[in-house]
């Protein structure tokens, strides 16, 4: 089934470019969270086009603790830049990828 325009897609499987945008933004995340994730990996994401592209991702960061973040990846002719719009914690392995 197509996106509609503006509306965020179905939930995929993280890809290993989605795994790199969130490591890109690891540190952030770390001291918005006020904690240290020695494992950090992107496993759903849901995307939505704009100016760029917005993503929702679920993140494993240890045992059965999630972390579900908002991140937008500019344009290159804005310059490409991947940027921390926001952070959920306390999430688990059946919480959906939810826009927030």
């Amino acid at each position: 089934m197509a996106q509609k325009p503006g509306a965020y897609g179905e939930t995929k499987h993280a890809t290993a470019e989605i795994q790199k945008y969130c490591d890109q933004v690891k540190k952030e995340i770390e001291e918005k969270t006020n904690q240290k994730f020695e494992h950090f990996k992107a496993e759903k994401f849901r995307s939505q086009v704009v100016k760029g592209t917005n993503y929702l991702v679920k993140i494993h960061v240890n045992g059965t603790s999630y972390i579900h973040v908002k991140l937008h990846h500019k344009l290159p002719c804005d310059g490409g830049a991947v940027v921390l719009m926001g952070v959920q914690e306390n999430h688990t392995k059946d919480d959906p990828v939810a826009e927030f």
